[in-house]
């Protein structure tokens, strides 16, 4: 792989020597056998804290640019080792950032491997307008009651905890919305259905009712879950690019490989000038992506506050460049590359959810264009 962006200025040796150990350490444990994709994640999350990754999954502070290095890296090993790094941070990115020290006690058990946490979100009625979340959180006593429906939970029924969002009702829309702390045994909270999508990942429809939780268990202050959420998705957003990423950048390898051995009209494919140009534009995709990610990972590392258009613009090109570059490579192996089983197969069913999750395209357009013209 070319590693000569390590080389540019968003990074310190830190993040080099982070890099080239997590790529050492992944050549030898990845890929690992998805047949049980439940068995696996937990699998992953118990050897990736064993190995010391999940370190950098949670904290007070959090260092983008190793969240979205590590995120690359395994994404080009393993697509569910990047799901299972990824969604111990994202699991606990509210606590990270705003919870409590009791709350944060839940930090020493995700970021070791100890536990899975979960970030339940999305609803049936609800993607990405957040605003119109329906599940109810009441005050009952010295405590909250829960009731409501969230869909396609990462990590759903294998969570030992999940940070839930749910309607407190301190005002209309996104402004009446609080997140909460929600171990997986707490009664009440059951898994009504397992959701089976093209690349494996567990994933859950998930039901609360009448769902007891103590008063701190609420994270932050009640009518601060849109901020909580947005701020969470602002920090992991340029991730979701990173690991776009590491796909693109396995896709080109496999497809350089695949055009220097496969022979057409009695040469190298690589000899095509048409080819030859299909891995100009894959290259020059993948290198503008990566900037538009490590932009967006250094700007937050420097302390700007929000990073809501870079991060929109990291996660809405990289994911639609990985797409395309991947789409090219599956073209370049011709036959083979749609076969089952083959990483170019492999690659083109990981990457779709990719333009969807965490805010799909078309919203990262929106975010983008309000942004503009806000500032105008």
């Amino acid at each position: 792989m070319d590693r000569s962006f390590l080389d540019w200025p968003f990074f310190e040796d830190r993040h080099r020597e982070l890099a080239a150990a997590l790529d050492e350490w992944a050549g030898a444990a990845l890929p690992v056998d998805h047949g049980d994709v439940d068995a696996a994640c937990r699998g992953l999350v118990r050897d990736l804290g064993a190995g010391g990754w999940l370190r950098h999954s949670g904290g007070e502070v959090l260092d983008i640019r190793s969240l979205c290095l590590i995120r690359e890296t395994l994404a080009r090993h393993d697509g569910l080792a990047d799901f299972a790094f990824a969604m111990q941070g994202l699991g606990m990115g509210a606590v990270s950032l705003f919870g409590t020290a009791a709350q944060r006690g839940w930090l020493e058990r995700t970021r070791t491997g100890a536990a899975i946490s979960g970030f339940a979100l999305t609803e049936p009625g609800s993607g990405s307008d957040v605003a119109r979340t329906a599940t109810t959180a009441r005050r009952e006593g010295d405590g909250w009651v829960l009731d409501g429906e969230k869909t396609y939970i990462s990590n759903g029924g294998i969570a030992d905890v999940y940070v839930i969002f749910a309607r407190t009702g301190e005002a209309q829309g996104a402004r009446g919305l609080s997140a909460f702390l929600l171990p997986a045994e707490t009664p009440g909270l059951r898994v009504v259905e397992r959701i089976e999508v093209m690349a494996p990942h567990p994933l859950a429809h998930l039901r609360l009712e009448g769902v007891r939780l103590p008063a701190d268990a609420l994270i932050g202050e009640a009518g601060s879950g849109f901020r909580i959420a947005m701020t969470v998705l602002d920090h992991f957003r340029p991730t979701v690019g990173a690991a776009a990423l590491g796909f693109a950048r396995r896709a080109l390898d496999e497809a350089v490989i695949r055009v220097r051995e496969r022979q057409l009209f009695g040469a190298p494919m690589a000899e095509l000038q048409m080819v030859q140009g299909h891995i100009a534009d894959m290259a020059l995709k993948i290198d503008a992506a990566a900037l538009l990610v490590y932009r967006a990972a250094w700007t937050k590392d420097m302390g700007a506050p929000r990073i809501t258009r870079e991060a929109a613009m990291a996660k809405l090109y990289a994911t639609e460049a990985a797409q395309q570059v991947i789409d090219q490579a599956v073209q370049l192996w011709g036959g083979d590359g749609v076969r089952r089983g083959t990483m170019v197969e492999s690659l083109y069913r990981e990457i779709r959810a990719l333009r969807i999750y965490e805010g799909a395209s078309d919203v990262q357009k929106l975010i983008i264009a309000r942004n503009i013209l806000e500032g105008a």
